[in-house]
């Protein structure tokens, strides 16, 4: 049995507005999709959408009271889905914490005026238009606030469908809860007062809003700790390659000395023509190991080392041009971050390339000015997709891959310096900018000088 209390139900175009700024809450904080001026368009168009829906749910039967609620919700995500760019589980999830804070924000301001206003001389057409500006502007304000904490790393989080059920989960009951007194008055959790019915719904609309709230900030707690410990992890991988690769580098080292010593002897030893050309060009060898990836820092010959052996056995062309001297400031783990994940990335999209010959990657260490510049290019055949200036994984698994660029992009913050990203016909190019340390920068100009 539908309970009709004293107190006449909220407008609808009330609601509709409620629903649309609770968009506009959301769409202004989180990334956009278009230019400004064709997000205003389709914000406009927003309104218009909800405006209807909301009228002609009002002139449906009750018992398709809960199909046009449905429908409001459908609007409201899709409106922030066409205006900011995610998924639309994302969208959706975003609009059911949007529907409750339209529902707090719609039933505070009828509360209040219907309390201090409604039925007296002043209750004329400005002054509840001036009453929906003020509560509204106050409660959204506040929402604004509280969402720009927690949502200024919100395109990060990619939510899954366990996630977006929970909260529909969550929305769902506290949207059944506070309108339980409207639908049915003798339930042990209604009431047939009037003042204890908008009570129970803004209270309940509250709570709903803050669980909603609090369980998205711990979302996105754990998301970036995830991060952070993954990209921890990355570290710590890639600075354990550097120890196993300098012990496997030192070996060889070792190996091709005593070997030096050998052709010395059968030199010395051998008087045939033949068996003194065979010895020349296993010393030429031996230079040519002895050369390569000599950069003039330890850390770096030893990254790019055990990756050269690595291309050669799988057919990929690799040169360097490098001054190692110039990371003397850099740390060993941020060495090994960089250009080991800068060059496992290279790798990986050279393997891809089916024709070995155009399997290239070219890495170069310079001093430019007061910077230090890395440049890592590789020949690509796909084209890549940016978001924020970064490329996006190819990997399916996007919540477990993609984190070798942002580490990447850690360890250059670390100096006060960036990186920058770009595909350029078929080449890609990683860049990483880092400032030199004063003292460094001294040595610099007085090097480029003389």
């Amino acid at each position: 049995m539908i309970f009709e209390p004293v107190i006449p139900n909220i407008p609808r175009y009330y609601t509709a507005v409620a629903e649309w700024l609770a968009c506009v809450v959301y769409v202004s904080i989180l990334k956009k999709r278009y230019a400004k001026g064709k997000t205003a368009l389709i914000l406009a168009g927003g309104l218009a959408g909800q405006l209807i829906i909301q009228i002609v749910a009002g002139k449906l039967p009750e018992i398709l009271w809960i199909p046009g609620m449905l429908t409001a919700v459908a609007a409201m995500g899709g409106l922030i889905m066409f205006c900011c760019a995610m998924s639309l589980k994302n969208a959706m999830y975003n609009a059911v914490r949007a529907f409750l804070l339209a529902e707090l924000a719609a039933s505070l301001e009828w509360q209040l005026y219907f309390y201090m206003v409604h039925g007296k001389p002043e209750d004329v057409f400005y002054v509840r238009l001036l009453y929906v500006a003020v509560i509204y502007g106050i409660v959204f304000g506040i929402a604004w606030t509280l969402e720009k904490r927690v949502l200024s790393d919100g395109d990060m989080l990619q939510v899954s469908t366990r996630e977006l059920l929970s909260a529909v989960m969550i929305g769902a009951l506290a949207f059944f809860m506070s309108n339980l007194s409207f639908l049915y008055e003798k339930t042990p959790f209604s009431s047939s007062i009037e003042t204890e019915i908008f009570n129970i719904r803004t209270w309940v609309d509250l709570a709903g809003f803050f669980i909603l709230y609090a369980y998205h900030a711990l979302l996105n707690e754990f998301y970036l700790r995830y991060e952070r410990d993954t990209m921890e992890n990355m570290l710590q991988n890639q600075l354990m390659q550097y120890k196993l690769s300098r012990e496997s580098i030192d070996l060889v080292n070792r190996k091709y000395h005593d070997l030096k010593h050998q052709i010395a002897v059968l030199r010395a030893e051998s008087n045939a023509d033949r068996r003194n050309a065979y010895l020349d060009e296993m010393e030429s060898e031996i230079r040519v190991y002895e050369a390569q990836n000599k950069t003039g820092n330890d850390i770096l010959d030893t990254v790019l080392t055990s990756k050269s052996l690595y291309c050669e056995k799988h057919k990929i062309g690799i040169t360097c041009v490098a001054d190692g001297h110039l990371l003397e400031f850099m740390d060993v783990m941020d060495i090994c971050t960089i250009f080991g994940n800068a060059l496992d990335n290279a790798i990986e999209c050279e393997l891809k390339i089916a024709d070995k010959e155009k399997r290239l990657i070219h890495l170069s260490v310079a001093a430019k000015k007061q910077f230090l510049t890395i440049s890592i290019e590789n020949y690509c055949e796909e084209e890549a997709v940016f978001k924020d200036g970064l490329p996006l994984t190819s990997k399916k698994d996007h919540a477990y891959h993609g984190f070798g660029v942002k580490s990447i992009l850690h360890s250059a913050q670390k100096y006060g310096g960036s990186i920058t990203v770009s595909q350029e016909k078929n080449w890609f190019r990683l860049m990483v900018l880092i400032p030199f340390p004063k003292e460094q920068e001294n040595s610099e100009v007085h090097k480029n000088k003389k």
